[in-house]
């Protein structure tokens, strides 16, 4: 045996030669895998009856949504199985699990009716996931179109549907017994993830803000994060609102942007 094989046998005996994973990949799966796991514990807490946990696992699952995709982000961890396993987790926590949850909450006696209507949404969820997923692949895509969604994104839209839910335990409005407002609601949500309406989007490509900003945004922050707890259904509801509000004027800032850049 030459001294060069004498060194591969040692090195692989000691364990220096086997390949190492970074432990900062698996941070971003992981995130992913709790909002699922957040997401399946709310499809239970429905069929036990207790709504109003299940949609604070799903509100809870949104928010990892949204934090796993940056955290890839910044660790520089992002992979082909994360970023099919977030599609995957996504269509389970907002695209099947609220339709459950608000079907066994109010819908139950509409029979067939409220079932299709629940399927829709199902179908119109897995259809924006999927034109996501195309829309990221596009060669050369200008940096300004990051600032955006076409369409609104599934985990805004699970919360919009569950807004009825909100109002009803909140003691706002008794929405429960009104199954035509929640199932218009539910296909209006439906119809604005597919169509490409713009949206504002927080999952820009830039990871820095201007310095006079970090202030304020960190006590809109603050302010947010204490009303959500101390009076979460009034601030959802409130989120709800303003969404729907800053549709128009996200359609307008976009095409705006783009006649611009075409012009240009």
């Amino acid at each position: 045996m030459t001294d060069l094989d004498e060194t591969l046998t040692k090195t692989k005996e000691s364990g220096v030669g086997r390949r190492r994973f970074p432990i900062r990949q698996i941070i971003p799966s992981a995130m992913t895998l709790l909002a699922l796991c957040l997401g399946l514990t709310a499809l239970r807490l429905g069929l036990d009856g207790y709504f109003d946990l299940a949609v604070f696992c799903i509100v809870a699952a949104g928010f990892i949504d949204g934090l796993d995709g940056t955290m890839a982000r910044l660790l520089k961890a992002e992979t082909a199985l994360g970023a099919h396993l977030d599609s995957l987790s996504d269509f389970v926590n907002f695209g099947i699990v609220p339709g459950f949850v608000i079907y066994l909450w109010a819908l139950q006696s509409t029979g067939r009716l409220g079932w299709a209507v629940i399927l829709i949404f199902s179908v119109c969820c897995a259809l924006r996931l999927a034109r996501y997923n195309v829309d990221m692949e596009e060669p050369d895509r200008p940096d300004w179109k990051s600032r955006f969604f076409l369409g609104v994104p599934s985990p805004v839209a699970a919360g919009l549907m569950m807004w009825p839910i909100y109002l009803q335990i909140g003691d706002f409005v008794s929405l429960q017994d009104n199954t035509l407002v929640v199932m218009a609601n539910i296909i209006l949500v439906a119809f604005l993830m597919i169509f490409r309406v713009p949206t504002f989007s927080v999952k820009s490509s830039s990871t820095t803000i201007r310095r006079n900003l970090a202030l304020p945004i960190m006590i809109v922050i603050g302010v947010w994060g204490i009303m959500l707890l101390t009076f979460p259904w009034m601030t959802l509801s409130l989120m709800c609102i303003i969404y729907y509000a800053c549709i128009p004027f996200s359609a307008h800032r976009y095409y705006r942007i783009r006649s611009t850049q075409t012009s240009g």
